[in-house]
């Protein structure tokens, strides 16, 4: 079984996971009764075949997933933004060069999540849904504005871990990760030491990810097995509707900035980043297509290294439009299939919680579900609510990937041109970077 799987790429298993538990729970369906139960007795017992399934197996089994994702959250976040920000070693770049870079990552992501709940509040996507009557959810009373802002910053950060405070982890491990930059060779000492715990921790990624295609059947299976034909209806319109605010965002949103800063042509940015962009939807990696993204900077829209090698690392790390996208749209979704009424408060709330989670978010593949489960707690959601979106979200991630590369070369141009470390004669020849200099995409590895 595991000699077959390896045949296919993450991808396609996710896909097959996806299809064959809806069939299974489309078939239980069929073979239950009335009821929704089929019972049958041996010995004198009576058992349940839908509790031993659904309720037993399959359910079992999800929540095990879903504890999963949620045990990668604290240490996730909290490695990467240290490792990211102590990357930050020149007290110059952690200046000027710092605060565009960041700066323009965080104005796109919050573009990006306002972009998608204006959207997601418009179509409403889970309106009018309901789930079954053992997975109701009752929603506690969310704190104010001023109360999350004033608890954003720890007083103890290890009882921040332990209580899974995401905000005060976010904060504290950013300013460890400055002080990191700003020691010297102490903290290259204890930067090398996360960047070790950094590489063991996307393993363990990996190998959680290497189990979604179980996962997503057993969820798949048991969301199936009790669902409706709205909910048939309302995931096509959540996955198109996440399209749809990606491809704007992506094609609108950056060529208005690139335009609006440079004065450069966006289409030309378009058509020079196609290779990237097809790397990245294949792996669904930031960090696997980082050396496409920077030889395509580089080479074919003429961003100087100096600029290209802090701003695109940095870029992989921090800028996620697309993962907020997917959060903000699958905020609203849930919400309104759980019936939670959410206030202005908590849409300011996902707003920027997305947005500083997504400096957090690793470039590989799913971690923006890890992601969403954080941005779930902060408004008082199910988190169980991932189970609805799971099984598409792995198609999603390849489109937002590309998005987020884009958005990267985006702002690498911009800064570029700020700093007058921009070859503009490069970026307009449409030939440079395609011949002695073409980047060799059959060098990666695109599974992984």
């Amino acid at each position: 079984m595991s000699q077959n799987a390896h045949k296919y790429s993450l991808t396609t298993r996710i896909f097959i996971g996806l299809v064959a538990g809806t069939l299974v729970g489309l078939l239980l369906q069929l073979v239950f009764d009335d009821s929704g139960d089929l019972r049958f007795t041996i010995f004198g017992y009576t058992f349940s075949t839908y509790n031993i399934l659904v309720e037993g197996i399959f359910s079992t089994l999800g929540q095990i997933f879903i504890a999963s994702l949620k045990m990668l959250v604290v240490p996730l976040v909290f490695v990467s933004l240290i490792c990211g920000t102590s990357s930050l070693t020149e007290p110059s770049k952690l200046g000027r060069l710092g605060i565009k870079s960041i700066g323009l990552y965080i104005f796109t992501t919050a573009i990006a999540i306002s972009l998608a709940l204006s959207l997601a509040l418009l179509v409403a996507p889970g309106s009018g849904v309901t789930v079954p009557a053992d997975a109701a959810y009752t929603a506690q009373e969310a704190p104010s504005l001023s109360a999350v802002i004033i608890d954003m910053f720890p007083t103890n950060p290890v009882n921040a871990m332990a209580e899974g405070k995401m905000l005060q982890i976010i904060i504290f491990a950013v300013l460890l990760g400055v002080a990191m930059a700003m020691s010297g060779e102490a903290g290259k000492r204890i930067a090398n030491f996360f960047e070790d715990i950094n590489t063991v921790i996307m393993k363990l990624v990996t190998i959680i990810m290497n189990l979604a295609p179980y996962g997503v059947f057993v969820l798949m299976a048991k969301l199936f097995s009790s669902i409706g034909a709205d909910m048939l209806g309302s995931l096509a319109t959540y996955f198109f509707l996440v399209l749809g605010v990606l491809l704007i965002h992506g094609l609108v949103t950056y060529s208005a900035l690139l335009k609006g800063f440079t004065g450069l042509n966006p289409i030309i940015l378009f058509r020079k980043m196609r290779d990237a962009a097809q790397f990245a939807f294949t792996t669904s990696s930031s960090s696997a297509t980082l050396p496409v993204t920077m030889e395509t900077a580089q080479n074919k829209l003429g961003v100087g290294k100096s600029v290209s090698s802090f701003t695109l690392p940095l870029g992989s790390t921090i800028n996620m439009d697309g993962t907020a996208i997917m959060q903000g749209v699958a905020t609203v979704f849930i919400a309104q299939v759980y019936g939670v009424d959410l206030a202005l408060q908590d849409y300011l709330m996902v707003v920027l919680t997305a947005t500083l989670a997504s400096i957090g978010t690793a470039g590989v593949p799913g971690v923006g579900l890890i992601m969403l489960a954080m941005v779930l707690q902060q408004v008082n959601l199910p988190v169980e609510g991932i189970a609805l979106i799971i099984g598409i979200d792995r198609l999603l991630d390849m489109t937002r990937t590309a998005v987020n590369i884009t958005g990267d070369c985006t702002v690498a141009c911009i800064i570029a041109k700020s700093e007058n470390e921009l070859d503009e004669a490069r970026f307009n020849d449409l030939d440079a970077g395609l011949k002695e200099e073409d980047v060799d995409l059959e060098h990666f590895d695109r599974n992984s």
